[in-house]
């Protein structure tokens, strides 16, 4: 069974809160066919031309972070309760990740608490920075707590803010450099922050085949000892704790360099809609099953292993 772990949904209601909770950036996400009606249908038929059976939903990068608490509470509520009438009309063909009004702790623990509990909704999607701070700074500790009591699942995505670099983002390099080094350097700061480790039930799904980590893990297992000493196991074999999504614009080299880094069955289906759309969509499904690509690794990859990480029976 083909599920898609990376793919977005959002309504113009939804984008009109994020814009009165402050954030004038949302507008570009209008239009793009994340959203429901004609939409929707369009979205399920190209589902079904690419043989995609179903897709866990989230709307990262759109999530209702903002200082307003009550207004970052309410957009949350309003889309988790959006995405939990999509799945419960078409229960065969969506599950969706929660939104969490961040950073917003006890408004957050409690909608996390509602999603899972009395919405059903499959886990938590954060964004890998909330406000343009690190997911691992201290005060966000009671999260990843409360993610690990549940032994809930947590859907990373790059907040697209360039890694906080205007080197990046004056450049016009956002997205194309700047969203995979966010997923890079988030998921280095899991790793030497030891989250993994302390905190095993909890279920990660990194964006993007990992950024640039697959690249740069032997780099990483030779230099932490000094850089990062108080990390408590090798970088390469806490990467081996997490999942990766295989967004990764049909490029075969480096979803070779995934698999071998990470191992197959670390790897997820992935097509980043609507950013990936029409023949990208379909091509984001079948370069998966590239000559170059070992036809075990490609089956793991497009009908095991999102089934049995989210315990659902294909």
């Amino acid at each position: 069974m083909k599920i898609d772990v990376h793919a977005h949904y959002w309504t113009e209601d939804y984008i009109d809160l994020l814009v009165d909770l402050g954030q004038a950036g949302a507008v570009a996400a209008r239009g793009l066919g994340a959203g429901g009606g004609a939409e929707l249908e369009a979205r399920l038929r190209l589902m079904d031309r690419a043989g995609v059976q179903m897709q866990v939903l989230s709307a990262c990068p759109q999530l209702p972070y903002g200082e307003d608490g009550q207004k970052a509470a309410t957009a949350a509520r309003f889309v988790n309760d959006q995405y939990t009438a999509l799945v419960q009309d078409h229960p065969d063909r969506f599950r969706a990740f929660a939104a969490l009004p961040m950073p917003h702790l006890q408004e957050s623990l409690g909608e996390m608490g509602r999603a899972v509990e009395e919405l059903g909704l499959t886990g938590v999607a954060m964004n890998t920075t909330v406000l343009d701070r690190a997911l691992v700074e201290p005060e966000y500790e009671p999260i990843f707590a409360e993610l690990n009591r549940r032994g809930a699942m947590l859907y990373l995505h790059p907040a697209g803010n360039g890694a906080c670099s205007p080197l990046i983002t004056d450049y016009h390099l956002t997205w194309m450099v700047g969203a995979p080094v966010e997923d890079t350097i988030s998921i280095m700061q899991l790793i030497t922050h030891g989250i993994p480790t302390r905190y095993p039930n909890v279920k990660i799904i990194n964006s993007h085949l990992g950024g640039a980590l697959p690249m740069l893990l032997q780099r990483a297992d030779d230099q932490y000892g000094w850089e990062a000493p108080d990390t408590p196991e090798q970088p390469s074999v806490a990467a081996r704790r997490m999942w990766y999504d295989t967004v990764g614009h049909g490029h075969v080299p480096a979803l070779r360099c995934a698999i071998d880094s990470f191992g197959a069955d670390r790897l997820l289906l992935g097509t980043d809609f609507p950013y990936e759309n029409g023949d990208t969509f379909v091509r984001a499904v079948d370069y998966i099953n590239d000559p170059q690509i070992d036809p075990a690794a490609a089956r793991a990859i497009l009908d095991q292993n999102a089934g049995a990480l989210l315990g659902i029976d294909g």
